[in-house]
């Protein structure tokens, strides 16, 4: 008898029996996609196999808003896990993306999809077998089709699919129903697990083989969002030259600025602020705070992707490093001591590591897409 272990199914069983025999799965958590984002945003509806690795690849993805696991395609209102399981509901695993179309593109979404999934698999995908494990595009109106069958196409030339067509299909989005909360931000909640499960399914391996170095998946007239800037970190000549030395000290050898006795500790006006080595924009004053410590303190990032942590330093509290993406400054902590109603985090970063960039002058300085996320109501 052959004994599967890494099934998304049973390793959510796995969980359940983890958490207590016999407990009630937790309800769905409501997804933030809109809580703190002003202007328009547009939905992707993508299923691709166990949602957990879907969910997983759009986290810190720039533009992306929110990614929430759940189930579309079927009959039945408002199914379980339970009930999606067992295959009669005619649901699929799925995610849910909404994105800034300014920022990032429906194609965009896709070529990153693509890069998840075994697309000529039309029984599952890997360790995962049955109609509730199918890949499928579910889209929102003639546009997105139009895209969506462009950009399969596109994916169907890649040479390592050897010539086996695609079975993808591009459906029209129905209702969307989000998975119980527990498997909402599987990966992490439950890192281990999950990299135990994308490892063990066979998904990690087959996306190393058959999408790494593969050139990104473009489609003709589709929508563009502004291109993405590159932010590069300077050479040391450069550095020791732009640099005051404060601001070496903390960027490129992890100092620590003195408490209130640094730049922008109490600084209140509206703006960002970017990489003092590169410009990366990093933080709002919209998410700024005073959180008493000495240090300016947000309760996120402005752009998830342009922050980056780097090493745990605790033991049941979060006090990780956090460095920029492009630069590789050293910015400061996060602590789990922020705001509750903010999602309870506390970036304390260096004032030496940043540059503040007023509301006035960030459109001239090439700002301007962050407008409305400076405007936004401020954390406190």
């Amino acid at each position: 008898m052959k004994i599967l272990t890494s099934s998304c199914l049973l390793a959510g069983l796995l969980l359940a029996a983890c958490n207590g025999s016999g407990a009630a799965p937790a309800p769905a958590a409501k997804a933030p996609e809109a809580k703190d984002h002003k202007g328009p945003v547009e939905t992707a509806l993508l299923a691709g196999g166990c949602f957990w690795c879907i969910e997983a690849a759009f986290d810190d993805v720039p533009g992306v808003i929110d990614a929430q696991s759940g189930y579309t395609g079927g009959r039945k209102p408002n199914p379980s896990y339970e009930e999606v399981g067992s295959g009669d509901t005619g649901h699929r695993e799925s995610i849910k993306v909404t994105f800034d179309p300014s920022k990032i593109t429906y194609a965009q979404i896709l070529d990153i999809y693509w890069r998840q999934i075994d697309p000529t698999d039309d029984g599952g995908q890997f360790a995962d077998r049955g109609d509730q494990y199918r890949t499928a595009i579910y889209v929102n109106g003639p546009e997105q089709r139009r895209v969506a069958e462009a950009s399969k196409a596109m994916a169907a030339k890649n040479p390592k699919l050897h010539g086996k067509p695609i079975v993808t299909p591009v459906l029209a989005a129905g209702p969307f129903y989000p998975a119980e909360g527990y498997h909402q931000d599987y990966a992490e909640k439950q890192p281990a697990h999950y990299k135990a499960y994308k490892y063990g399914s066979g998904r990690a391996s087959y996306i190393e083989e058959t999408w790494k170095d593969e050139p990104p998946i473009e489609v003709k007239g589709a929508a563009s969002a502004a291109p993405a800037k590159t932010y590069v970190k300077p050479s040391e000549e450069e550095l020791k030259k732009k640099l005051t030395p404060m601001q070496y000290a903390c960027t490129q050898e992890d100092a620590t600025e003195r408490p209130f006795a640094n730049e922008y500790w109490d600084k209140h006006e509206p703006g960002i602020y970017v990489d003092v080595a590169t410009g990366e924009p990093l933080f709002s004053s919209a998410d700024k705070f005073d959180s008493g410590t000495g240090w300016p303190s947000f309760t996120k990032p402005l752009e998830q992707g342009h922050v980056v942590q780097e090493k745990n330093q605790g033991v049941g509290y979060l006090a990780a490093e956090v460095r920029s993406k492009g630069g590789d400054s050293h910015l400061g902590h996060v602590f789990d001591d922020g705001p509750k109603d903010e999602g309870g985090l506390r970036y304390c970063i260096n004032s030496a590591a940043i540059k503040f960039i007023p509301l006035a002058e960030m459109e001239a300085q090439g700002y301007g897409a962050y407008v409305k996320d400076v405007q936004a109501t401020p954390a406190n």
